[in-house]
Formats: structure tokens, sequence, C-alpha cells
């Protein structure tokens, strides 16, 4: 359950605000009254943060992998442009 605490108050509380972080879950911090920061466990970043595949993963999985592009560079002249 997130708890909301004022600014000062999670300044005056800054140990008591990480340990309810890292016990509790995330504690949002407000600035006159509107909700402006979040604090959260490190285990809690880590976990939203992570990506949920490996890019090669996600590449190996993609239904595009048969795809066969074409990747030759065109051998046209450049056009004149006026300007």
């Amino acid at each position: 359950m997130s708890m909301q605490w004022q600014i000062q108050e999670a300044k005056n509380r800054l140990s008591q605000l990480v340990k309810k972080a890292t016990d509790e879950g995330p504690q949002i911090i407000s600035v006159r009254g509107k909700p402006t920061a979040v604090v959260l466990s490190v285990d809690e970043y880590e976990r939203l943060t992570k990506p949920k595949t490996r890019l090669t993963d996600f590449f190996k999985e993609s239904p595009l992998q048969d795809v066969e592009l074409d990747i030759e560079r065109s051998t046209d002249h450049a056009r004149e442009v006026e300007l």
C-alpha cells in the first residue's frame, strides 16, 4: 500500500521513508498537495525497468524473421536539384 508524504515530512524522515519503500512498497511524495515523485526500493525499480525479453530473443521471435531484405545500395547517379 502506498503512503503519501508531504515534501517537508519526507525530508525530515528520510530514513523512515526509505525503509517503508523497501518494506511496504512505493511511497508518494507530494508538493503543495499534488503527487510529484515516488520513492521505490531498488528491487521494485529493477523489476520495472528490466526488459521483458532480450533484444536478440525479440528478433528471433519476430514474425518477420524470414523476410529477405534488399540491402544493396542504388548505383543510380545523384539527381540535380535546383535551389
